[in-house]
């Protein structure tokens, strides 16, 4: 079992720079591949990245490629999305998610349910 909780979601304006975190709690967080999400109303949730086990390897939607930065801390039991050059767009409740199989394809990492624990979410608000 695998508890996540957000920070770091707020008001930004267009340009600017937010850092979410995902702090998880149990000793096997290095166990699991993480990947962050993003929903607004009356859509799906929509991938955003994802980040190996180790930190080895990540995955980007294409909408935030060059933007966007995951990264982890597993002696910190953490996972950060680091988010610049902020578009109105990019407005969502932003989640971080768990998944306990390593070796998913580059398609299926997408998928919402390829994860198994979820956090509850931190709004980020991009508007001048």
């Amino acid at each position: 079992q695998v508890q996540l909780v957000e920070s770091g979601g707020g008001l930004v304006q267009p340009g600017g720079s937010l850092r979410l975190s995902c702090a998880a709690s149990g000793r096997t967080f290095s166990s699991y591949a993480m990947g962050w999400f993003r929903q607004t109303p009356g859509k799906e949730r929509e991938f955003v990245a994802r980040i190996s086990w180790s930190g080895g390897n990540t995955y980007y939607a294409d909408s935030v490629k060059g933007r966007f930065t995951i990264s982890r801390d597993n002696a910190k039991n953490t996972v950060y999305l680091q988010m610049d050059s902020l578009k109105p767009e990019d407005t969502a409740v932003y989640y971080c998610a768990a998944d306990g199989f390593r070796a998913r394809g580059s398609v299926s990492i997408r998928y919402a349910r390829s994860y198994d624990y979820w956090g509850q979410g931190t709004q980020v608000t991009v508007s001048s």
